[in-house]
């Protein structure tokens, strides 16, 4: 496997991104082989940084989203319609495609459909659901309980049934029982449970598979030789999981490299650097210039807009005069 560079998509297909679904071009950037680099974002800015960088994909993280809308812990405290709030300013934001964090479903499986179909209208490529026990808690500090295997894969395959039924997302299914079952059935057959639940999900038509916290490169090697279809990688700075190269894990067999943190994390250092110069009654230097700001959120392309419409030639039928008075009121 060679690893693909952020700024590389596929160009089997003649038809451009405007010709397909969020879902459809988030297939395409998936299907040839080797592992993208995904930073996760958080809100609309930040996924039109990860945009600009040359970056296919991106995901919202729900650890990002609730320390950057709420200042909250990711322990399920952000509501669905919380979630989908931010995701729409995400998706309209960027013209990649973007994977949506739909922690548990929020529910029984009839909340699961809701919860998808919900996604796809905000304009989400894909979805990921996990098999965590409400309320769920970021895969990193500590999951202690999943629901059963029947209860997660009624939640993967509601998920399905809604994607079938219109509601067109990648599906990402996610196991966090390697973590949540070693305390009582020891690490071999904590991992064991969770491959078999993503070898369930894959039957059930997940597309992308994610078993979250491994907690070794030989764990992360065994998790692709054994669970089919596409899969994804957690790359958590300090957290439970090695964080590899891309490289090596497009070697071992990963199509996906997620770094849920960087960007929030990296914002936070340069935000508290940026106060303790301000204390100091400095202006911080390691700052984009005022131009490039207004770059990024639009302004240029806004003005341009406005100055689109102000150029127009006035219509054949209407007297010069009439112009004069209406822009004299």
């Amino acid at each position: 496997m060679h690893p693909v560079t952020p700024a590389d998509t596929p160009v089997d297909d003649p038809a451009g991104p405007g010709d397909m679904t969020p879902a459809q071009q988030l297939r395409k950037v998936l299907q040839p082989a080797g592992c993208r680099v995904m930073p996760c974002c958080f809100d609309a800015l930040s996924a039109r940084l990860v945009e600009h960088a040359g970056f296919p994909l991106t995901f919202m993280s729900g650890f990002a989203v609730s320390a950057a809308r709420a200042a909250l812990p990711d322990t399920g405290l952000l509501s669905v319609s919380e979630m989908l709030d931010q995701g729409r300013s995400i998706c309209d934001a960027v013209s990649i495609p973007v994977i949506g964090d739909g922690d548990t479903g929020h529910g029984n499986p009839a909340n699961v459909r809701r919860t998808v179909t919900q996604y796809a209208r905000a304009g989400f490529a894909g979805i990921m659901l996990e098999d965590q026990l409400a309320p769920k808690r970021c895969g990193h500090t500590g999951v202690k309980e999943v629901v059963s295997r029947t209860e997660a894969l009624r939640r993967i395959r509601a998920a399905v049934d809604a994607r079938d039924a219109g509601a067109d997302l990648v599906i990402v299914a996610r196991t966090d029982a390697r973590s949540a079952l070693e305390a009582v059935h020891g690490p071999r057959r904590a991992l064991d449970e969770a491959i078999w639940r993503l070898q369930a999900f894959a039957d059930l038509g997940a597309e992308v598979l994610f078993l979250e916290a491994p907690r070794s490169e030989a764990e992360m090697a065994r998790i692709c030789r054994e669970v089919p279809g596409l899969r994804m990688a957690n790359m958590l700075e300090e957290g439970i999981t090695p964080v590899l190269p891309p490289t090596r894990l497009a070697e071992i067999g990963f199509r996906i490299a997620a770094y849920p943190l960087t960007l929030l994390s990296c914002a936070v250092h340069a935000m508290q650097a940026a106060l303790q110069q301000l204390q100091l009654g400095q202006t911080p230097a390691a700052r984009v210039d005022f131009a490039t700001l207004r770059g990024i959120v639009g302004f240029d392309a806004y003005d341009a807009l406005l100055d689109q419409y102000r150029h127009e030639d006035a219509p054949s039928n209407c007297d010069q005069s009439d112009v004069d008075q209406d822009a004299s009121q």
